[in-house]
């Protein structure tokens, strides 16, 4: 479990850094012809909303994900004072991109009010897409685990069915490194957590789509970062791609839009499941920080 636990995290890394070099283009026509096929990591352009980035690093979500890692090392658990601190440090230095998500929360602390309050308005799924490392953390206590993934979120995004997303995905995970496969995860939890919601009608479209096409299902169901699109075309990653964790993360790719954040949340389940003979060796060596990331998860492995 230590070994599946461990890829949950390095393979929702590696969603975030392939996503990278083609990360918020919308058309799939022009990924097609101006990248061809990702499988590597690249360089975004100087017209991407990364230009500071290069191959191998992260977007804004896997800087994050990078500092709740950090933190939990350091603590010995999800210790928010903290996690707030080194979040807030991260972006008084940063030179990546800053969503609306984080300027909103920024603008509230400097206003005076508590970290706690602070948090957007955003339904954007980043605010769920990086809870890998708590999933590492936490995955043998899942109250714990979605309890602190919901706040984590919480402190930049308190949209309500994105909150609710984080703990999905928690949940999900729990289940996979337990034993269950993906898609008995997501059904099961959905119908014991969260009937009757959009989150269950999300579950219920990204199942049906399995097998299409990912660029049209993802298009079809929005390619944004928004939640109530972005959560079902996840769901439609794993479930038809559930044996197979490099293709999942490629097609969210080719699939344009809000890649990066899919590419995490999929990539997290995938790794969960098939631990870290799924992640292709040139994937880990290309990750820039990953003796770093491997560093923090000896001192949290559970």
């Amino acid at each position: 479990m230590k070994d599946k636990a461990r890829a949950a995290v390095l393979a929702s890394f590696a969603g975030d850094s392939l996503a990278l070099g083609a990360h918020w283009i919308y058309s799939t026509g022009k990924i097609a012809r101006e990248f061809g096929r990702i499988e590597t990591f690249l360089d975004p352009g100087k017209d991407s909303y990364h230009p500071t980035k290069k191959k191998g690093e992260f977007t804004h979500y896997g800087d994050q994900a990078l500092v709740l890692l950090e933190s939990l090392a350091a603590t010995g658990g999800f210790d928010p004072g903290d996690f707030s601190r080194r979040w807030r440090q991260l972006f008084s230095v940063y030179t990546g991109y800053y969503d609306q998500a984080t300027k909103g929360t920024l603008a509230s602390i400097s206003q005076g009010k508590p970290f706690l309050e602070a948090g957007s308005p955003s339904n954007d799924i980043a605010g769920a897409s990086r809870i890998a490392p708590l999933v590492a953390m936490l995955h043998h206590d899942e109250e714990g685990l979605v309890a602190a993934a919901r706040m984590q979120t919480a402190m930049t995004h308190t949209d309500s069915l994105t909150v609710d997303a984080s703990g999905f995905f928690a949940r999900v995970c729990a289940m996979v490194l337990e034993g269950s496969s993906p898609g008995e995860a997501v059904r099961d939890v959905a119908l014991r957590h969260f009937k009757g919601t959009p989150l269950q009608r999300w579950v219920e479209m990204g199942t049906e789509s399995r097998g299409k096409g990912s660029a049209e299902v993802i298009k079809a169901f929005g390619q944004s970062c928004h939640t109530p699109e972005a959560f079902p075309g996840v769901i439609h990653l794993i479930a038809t791609y559930e044996n197979d964790l490099k293709e999942a993360l490629v097609q969210s790719v080719m699939a344009g839009g809000d890649s990066a954040a899919r590419g995490m949340l999929a990539g997290m389940v995938l790794g969960a499941y098939h631990g870290m003979k799924a992640l292709p060796e040139d994937w880990l060596k290309g990750l820039v920080r990953r003796q770093e990331i491997e560093t923090l998860l000896d001192r949290i492995s559970s």
